[in-house]
């Protein structure tokens, strides 16, 4: 397992790729968010995590399979690599932080355009929302006066 990396794996490339030929600027594992993100997008406020079937447990997917052999031992390791994920993205989610999960298997040839325009629909999205007007309303009560009412004086001189 020294030889797996986890950086610039074919699928990030892929997405890199699209993303950089589309005018989305990102930077790469950022280390000050947790979980050190695949892809950082600073202007939307969005981290893209670009997740293999295999490691990270795709469930229903046919890339994902359990070895026949030291079951135990990878079963453990897919759901400590389960949990850590949903972790990080609370984490991330609290710090106010969008997070995108793209799995290896939707960038397979035949998936691949629909999964990278959707991905560009809802980095948009999510920009729109972010930096949306909001309008406020002002609510129809009376105005609270801000001090006495002016006693009436004699103004009659005698």
């Amino acid at each position: 397992m020294a030889a797996i990396h986890g950086k610039n794996t074919k699928p990030e490339m892929i997405v890199r790729h699209w993303l950089w030929g589309h005018g989305f600027r990102y930077r790469l594992n950022h280390p000050r968010l947790p979980g050190k993100p695949d892809i950082v997008m600073m202007k939307y406020r969005t981290c893209i995590f670009v997740n293999g079937c295999f490691w990270h447990g795709h469930d229903g997917c046919k890339y994902y399979t359990i070895p026949k052999t030291n079951t135990e031992f990878w079963v453990n390791k897919v759901k400590r690599n389960k949990e850590r994920d949903n972790e990080v993205q609370r984490q991330l989610a609290s710090m106010g932080w969008h997070s995108i999960t793209i799995w290896e298997c939707e960038l397979k040839a035949a998936k691949r355009e629909n999964t990278l325009e959707s991905l560009s629909f809802t980095l948009n999205k999510i920009f729109l929302q972010d930096h949306s007007v909001k309008h406020y309303e002002l609510p129809d009560e009376e105005p609270m006066m801000a001090a006495e009412e002016s006693p009436t004086y004699n103004t009659e001189r005698e």
